[in-house]
């Protein structure tokens, strides 16, 4: 059975077992949860600019070839501040999906550093969208 798509949660949530992860030492999958969680994020940002991420399969993409869809739509649809929020290495452009599969001594806290980082950047952004839109 596959559950509807929460991004909002499901960034939160790979964020927090990136933490766990991170604490533990246990660089490889923390950096693969720390990707996911970025990503989810920036979904997150997506569908409160009214942007159906969920449905449409053209937006089904990993970091870093989310980030240009999201800047593009992003700009398009009155989120500029979002993307303007985020630095050059939130972009997550040395990450990759496919490292789920790597072995992981490949990892370590210097390479995590990183894109645990950026992942507390782009929560920011979400906490920020998520006040925003409240308000």
């Amino acid at each position: 059975m596959t559950y509807p798509a929460d991004f909002a949660d499901a960034h939160r949530r790979h964020l927090e077992d990136a933490e766990l992860l991170f604490e533990n030492a246990r660089w490889a999958n923390a950096d693969h949860l720390y990707g996911l969680s970025a990503e989810c994020g920036l979904k997150a940002i997506m569908l409160r600019l009214e942007m159906d991420v969920a449905l449409r399969p053209e937006h089904k993409k990993h970091l870093p070839d989310l980030w240009p869809l999201f800047e593009h739509f992003a700009r398009e649809h009155g989120g500029s501040r979002y993307v303007n929020m985020l630095s050059e290495h939130e972009r997550f452009n040395d990450w990759s999906i496919n490292n789920r599969y790597a072995r992981g001594c490949k990892f370590h806290d210097e390479k995590v550093d990183p894109h645990r980082d950026a992942a507390h950047g782009v929560s920011e952004v979400v906490q920020y969208v998520v006040q925003e839109r409240i308000a």
